[in-house]
C-alpha cells in the first residue's frame, strides 16, 4: 500500500507534482478534434498519471480482527441497491432448494439448474446485496487454504459429524479443517493418487485435466493439484451440506452440478481423466447414458476411474447392505458399456477399476453395434438432453504435448481447422494481445504477478489468452465461453490444459456467492447488451466475488462509463483505465474492488451511499 503523505520527502512530492503536470500538459497536446471520446480519454490520462495517493488498494484488510475503512471521497449514486436478506448469504439462484422440489426426481432432474422463471410464475432475481455472513475474513492463501478455511466463511457442522470417520471435514474451534480423506480414501487423498499413479500417468504433465464427478468436498483435486493436474470438481446442492462451498473456500475448482438429464457444460474431448469415488451415479442405468456422457467428454487414450460400489462386490456386498446378484448384475452392466464404448480395462486393485478409451476405435471391431449420436457439433451442450449414443471419434485432430509445453503450443483444434476463421496466426497473434494486456494490467495491480488471486474467473474467455497470460502453479482460471459467443472456443481452451465451461451470464453462474477473488470480463456487457440487462450481470458478478475481491472489465468507454455508474450503488470502487497504446482507442478497463461489509456490519449510511468517483487511483 501506498505511504501516507506526512512520510513523503519533499523531492518525492515534487517528482510527483512533475509528472502530473506533464500528463495533464500531454493530454491537452493531443486533444483536438476527438469530441467526447477525446475528452473522457483526457480525463483517464490525468487520473491515471497522478492518481497514487487515492484510494484503490488491491490488498486484503479483513485477515481476522481488521475493521472495515474506505478513503475515498463520497459520491451519491445513481442507482442504489440495498443488501439482501441474511437468509440470503448463500443464495444459489439457479439452484434454490425449495424450487428444485417441485421437479422430478427421476434421473435428478430436480437437483439440475432451474433458475427463476417469473413467467412461470417465480419471483425474479431480487435487486440486492448478497452479504457476507457475520465474521466472514479473507481466506487463507494457497497451500494452507487446501487444508484450514475459516468456519465463520462456511459455517456448517453437519459433514463433521456424518463424514467423521472418512476424514473429509473437522471442525476445531474457529477452523474447519480438512484432513484430505474421502469416502473411499479415509487415509488420505495422497496414497489414493499414489494406487491411481502406479497406472495412470500424472507425472510428466500426460494426464493435466481432470473431471470429478460427485466430488465431495474435492480433496481428490485439491492433492492433483500439487502434482500439476487440474481437476473440475462437481457435486449437487443436496443434503451433504455446502460441499461445493468448502471446495472453493479450499481454494480448488468446482462448481454445483449433476449428471442428471442435460449434458455437462463441456465440449467433447475436454478431459484426460474421470473419477468416480462413491459417486452415487447409476453407470449400469438408463442403458449406459451416463457413461456415454463421460466417454464424449474423455479424450481418446483418457481414463476412467470407478472407486467403490460394484468393484470387488465378492469382498464388501456384506458392508454394502446389497445382494450379490445385485452387485454382480451391475458390474456386468458396466463391463458391457465399457466395451460398447472400446474402453479397455487396465486394471482393477481393491475396489478401484481403471478403464482407457481407446485412440482408435478401429481397434475394437467385434464391439456390440449401438447408433452414433447425431449432433453436427457435440460441443452444442447448453440445456441439451443427454441421449444413449457415442459421439465420433475425430480422426486427424493430432496430438496434444504433455503440460506445460501444451499451454503455448498450436491446439490440433486449431491446427486442424476445427474452429471456423481461427488459423494458428491469428491463435498466435490472440496470446501476443492478451500478454500486452496483462503486462498493463500489472502496471496498475502489481498484485496480478503475486499469490493475492487463487480462484479467478474469465467471464468471456475466447482462446483462453487472459489465462495463459496470468498462468501460475498458486492460481487457476475458470474460463468460462458464452453461449452467446461468436465462436465456441472451450475446445481450445481445454487442448491448453486449462479448465473452464459453457455458461449464459443472462443466468445465474452455479457457485456459491464469494468464491472467486479475481473477476476479468472483456466485451461482456457489449456481448450482452441486447439479451438482458447491464445491473442484472454486475448483480451477479457481486454475488460470486469475495468481499475485497477485484474486477477488471474491458469494454467500449461508453459502455464502462454506464457499468462505473451501476458500480457506484454497489459498493465497488472503480478506477478508469485508457488503453494502453493511446488514451484515443475507445476500449478502456476499469478496475474495481468489492468494498467489505458483512450481514450486521453493512457500513455507515456514508458509505452505502459512497462510491468511488471517476478517476481514482491505485493504492499499491
Amino acid at each position: 500500500m501506498a505511504t501516507k503523505a506526512g512520510a513523503r520527502s519533499p523531492l518525492s512530492l515534487v517528482l510527483a507534482m512533475a509528472l502530473c503536470v506533464f500528463f495533464y500538459l500531454l493530454g491537452a497536446w493531443q486533444r483536438g478534434g476527438y469530441g467526447k471520446g477525446d475528452s473522457i480519454a483526457a480525463a483517464v490520462t490525468r487520473a491515471t498519471a497522478c492518481g497514487n495517493n487515492a484510494g484503490l488498494s488491491f490488498d486484503t484488510h479483513h485477515g481476522g480482527n481488521a475493521s472495515s475503512s474506505s478513503s475515498d471521497a463520497a459520491a451519491p449514486p445513481t442507482f442504489f441497491f440495498p443488501a439482501c436478506p441474511a437468509s440470503m448469504a448463500d443464495h444459489t439462484p439457479c439452484h434454490d432448494q425449495d424450487r428444485a422440489m417441485k421437479f422430478p426426481r427421476k434421473n435428478m432432474v430436480y437437483r439440475e439448474r432451474h433458475c427463476p422463471d417469473p413467467a412461470a410464475g417465480d419471483h425474479p432475481p431480487p435487486l440486492c446485496l448478497v452479504p457476507a455472513p457475520a465474521g466472514y475474513v479473507t481466506p487463507f492463501p494457497w497451500p494452507r487454504s487446501r487444508d484450514v478455511v475459516p468456519f465463520a466463511n462456511a459455517p456448517y457442522k453437519s459433514l463433521t459429524v456424518e463424514k467423521a470417520v472418512q476424514n473429509w471435514v473437522r471442525h476445531e474451534g474457529p477452523l474447519l479443517r480438512f484432513p484430505g480423506g474421502g469416502t473411499q480414501f479415509p487415509q488420505g487423498a495422497d496414497k489414493y493418487i499414489d494406487q491411481l499413479g502406479s497406472v495412470i500417468p500424472f507425472a510428466g504433465g500426460h494426464v493435466r485435466t481432470v473431471l470429478d464427478t460427485g466430488c465431495g468436498v474435492a480433496s481428490l483435486g485439491a492433492y492433483l493439484d500439487t502434482r500439476g493436474v487440474l481437476t473440475m470438481s462437481f457435486a449437487p446442492r443436496d443434503s451433504h451440506e455446502a460441499q461445493v462451498q468448502f471446495a472453493l473456500e479450499r481454494g480448488v475448482p468446482a462448481f454445483i452440478g449433476v449428471l442428471g438429464s442435460v449434458k455437462l457444460p463441456f465440449p467433447a474431448r475436454a478431459f484426460d481423466m474421470a473419477h468416480c469415488s462413491r459417486c452415487l451415479i447409476p453407470w449400469a442405468g438408463n442403458g449406459g447414458m451416463y457413461m456415454m456422457e463421460v466417454d464424449r467428454v474423455l479424450r481418446p487414450g483418457g481414463y476412467w476411474v470407478l472407486s467403490g460400489p460394484p468393484v470387488n462386490w465378492k469382498t464388501n456386498h456384506r458392508a454394502w447392505e446389497r445382494t450379490e446378484a445385485d452387485l454382480a448384475a451391475e458390474q456386468n452392466r458396466i463391463e458391457e458399456f465399457a466395451a460398447v464404448l472400446c474402453w479397455e480395462k487396465v486394471t482393477e486393485i481393491n475396489e478401484i477399476a481403471v478403464w482407457r478409451k481407446r485412440t482408435d476405435p478401429a481397434g475394437c471391431p467385434d464391439r456390440p453395434p449401438v447408433r452414433n449420436c447425431d449432433d453436427a457439433n457435440p460441443d452444442d451442450v447448453w440445456y441439451k438432453n443427454m441421449e444413449t449414443c457415442i459421439t465420433p471419434s475425430v480422426t486427424g485432430a493430432g496430438e496434444l504435448q504433455p503440460f506445460p509445453a501444451r499451454l503455448t503450443a498450436v491446439p490440433p483444434r486449431v491446427s486442424s481447422g476445427a474452429v471456423p476463421g481461427l488459423t494458428a496466426e491469428a491463435y498466435e497473434e490472440e496470446n501476443r494481445r492478451w500478454e500486452h494486456h496483462v503486462a498493463a494490467y500489472r502496471k496498475v495491480n502489481r498484485r496480478l504477478a503475486e499469490d493475492r488471486y487463487r480462484n479467478v474467473m474469465d467471464m468471456n474467455a475466447g482462446v483462453g489468452g487472459f489465462a495463459a497470460a496470468v498462468f501460475s502453479p498458486r492460481s487457476w482460471v475458470m474460463n468460462v465461453v458464452p453461449t452467446a459467443a461468436e465462436l465456441a472456443t472451450l475446445g481450445v481452451v481445454y487442448e491448453r490444459g486449462l479448465i473452464g465451461m459453457y455458461h449464459d451470464w443472462c443466468e445465474a453462474f452455479s457457485t456459491y456467492p464469494r468464491t472467486y477473488d479475481l473477476i476479468h470480463a472483456n466485451g461482456i456487457f457489449t456481448l450482452y447488451k441486447d439479451r438482458c440487462k447491464m445491473e442484472d450481470i454486475l448483480l451477479e458478478m457481486d454475488r460470486i466475488l469475495r468481499p475485497e475481491g477485484t474486477v477488471i472489465l474491458r469494454d467500449d468507454v461508453d459502455v464502462l462509463l454506464k457499468v462505473q455508474t451501476v458500480a457506484k450503488g454497489m459498493r465497488w470502487k472503480t478506477l478508469m483505465a485508457n488503453h494502453q497504446d493511446s488514451p484515443h482507442i475507445r476500449e478502456k478497463v476499469l478496475f474495481a474492488v468489492k468494498r467489505y461489509w458483512t450481514v450486521g456490519d453493512e457500513g455507515s449510511e456514508d458509505e452505502k451511499k459512497s462510491s468511488s468517483s471517476e478517476g481514482k487511483g491505485s493504492e499499491e
